[in-house]
C-alpha cells in the first residue's frame, strides 16, 4: 500500500484515479480548489463517494497557496506526486495567459519545493500534447524539438517539463512528464468537444464545427490514460534516476468529422452541422507515437473510439442533470 497525493484530485483524470488506486487499496491525498472554470458540483459530485472511504482525503485549497500546501505535505508522508491540476484549454488560455502562468507554472513551483522541503522524490506529472503544436512530423515522438508552442497553455506545459527536469538534476526526484492526448470518456469536462457535442446532439441543437472538419486528434480513453499513470508512478518509485517523457495515446487519430458521426451513430441522431471557422491556438492534429511508453512502463491502451464513446454515452445520460 502506498501513500499517492494528487493535485486536481476532483477533476475528471484525478477522480477516475483516484476510484482506481482507492480500489486498489492505496492512501489518497487530493487537493483541489473546485474553482469555476466549470459548475464546481460536477467535481463534488466526483469525490462523493470517495469521502466515505477512510483512506480518503481532500484538502479544499489552491496549489498557489503556499501555505495550504506546506499543510498538506506536512500532514501526510507522501510516496508519489500525481501533479494534475491545472488551467485546462488551449482557447481559455488566450484569453487569460497571466492566470495560466500563475496556476501552471507558479503553483507547480509550490508543489516542487515542498517536495524537496519534505525529501518526497516522486513525481508524474500532467504534461500535454499541446506541446508539438503544429509539427509536420507524424507520429509525434517524445524526442522531438517542441519550443514551438501556438498557444499560452502549451508553453505553460513545456515549462514544466524544463523546471522538473532541474529539480530531477538538483534533488535527485524521480520525474516522469506526461504527454496527454486528448481524454475523454465518463466524467469528461463539460467544456470539451465530445461532452458538449453529445448534450448539443440530444437536444437538437447544431454543432459548431471550426474549420472543414479534417483536423484531427488522438482521443485516448480514460481507463487506457489512468492505466498508463499507475504504471508510470510504479516505475518512479521501483528506479533511481529517473526522468523521462511519456506520450500517452492512442495512436490512432480521429478526424472532427468522424468523431461527430460516431457520436451521431451512438445516440441514434442526425448531427445538424454549423460550419465555423478555425480558431486561434488550435492545432491541425495530434497523433501520439506510443512506442516508449510500451516499453518502458508496459502501456497498451485498449478501447476503442466507438467503444469509448458508447461508454461515455451510457454515463451521460444517467449523469445528464449535472451539465444543464
Amino acid at each position: 500500500m502506498s501513500t499517492y497525493l494528487i493535485t486536481g484530485g476532483a477533476g475528471f483524470i484525478g477522480s477516475s484515479l483516484t476510484e482506481r488506486l482507492l480500489e486498489e487499496g492505496n492512501k489518497v491525498v487530493t487537493i483541489d480548489n473546485f474553482c469555476d472554470f466549470y459548475n464546481p458540483t460536477i467535481k463534488e459530485n466526483n469525490i462523493k463517494e470517495f469521502l466515505k472511504n477512510e483512506k480518503y482525503k481532500m484538502y479544499r485549497a489552491d496549489i498557489r497557496d503556499k501555505e495550504a500546501v506546506k499543510k498538506l505535505f506536512d500532514e501526510n508522508k507522501i510516496d508519489v506526486v500525481m501533479h494534475l491540476a491545472a488551467m485546462a484549454g488551449v482557447r481559455p488560455s488566450i484569453e487569460n495567459p497571466i492566470l495560466y502562468q500563475e496556476v501552471n507554472c507558479m503553483g507547480t513551483q509550490n508543489i516542487l519545493e515542498e517536495m524537496k522541503s519534505h525529501n518526497v522524490k516522486n513525481l508524474v506529472m500532467a504534461s500535454s500534447s499541446s506541446v508539438y503544436g503544429n509539427c509536420k512530423e507524424v507520429p509525434f515522438k517524445e524526442n522531438m524539438i517542441v519550443d514551438f508552442a501556438i498557444s499560452p497553455y502549451a508553453a505553460t506545459k513545456k515549462a514544466n517539463e524544463i523546471m522538473t527536469h532541474v529539480y530531477h538534476k538538483l534533488f535527485n526526484m524521480n520525474v516522469i512528464m506526461l504527454r496527454f492526448f486528448t481524454v475523454y470518456g465518463p466524467k469528461q469536462r463539460p467544456d470539451l468537444a465530445i461532452n458538449k457535442f453529445t448534450r448539443l446532439m440530444l437536444d437538437d441543437k447544431p454543432i459548431p464545427m471550426f474549420g472543414d472538419g479534417t483536423t484531427s486528434r488522438d482521443y485516448t480513453y480514460i481507463d487506457d490514460i489512468v492505466d498508463g499513470i499507475v504504471k508510470s508512478c510504479e516505475y518512479t518509485m521501483k528506479n533511481e534516476n529517473v526522468y523521462e517523457i511519456l506520450n500517452l495515446g492512442n495512436s490512432t487519430p480521429v478526424s472532427l468529422k468522424e468523431m461527430i458521426q460516431v457520436i451521431g451513430e451512438v445516440l441514434n441522431k442526425t448531427p445538424k452541422i454549423e460550419q465555423l471557422p478555425m480558431q486561434l491556438g488550435d492545432v491541425e492534429r495530434t497523433y501520439a507515437d506510443i512506442t516508449k511508453a510500451k516499453e518502458l512502463i508496459g502501456y497498451n491502451p485498449k478501447t476503442t473510439f466507438k467503444k469509448g464513446i458508447e461508454n461515455f454515452v451510457k454515463w451521460y445520460i444517467i449523469n445528464k442533470g449535472l451539465y444543464i
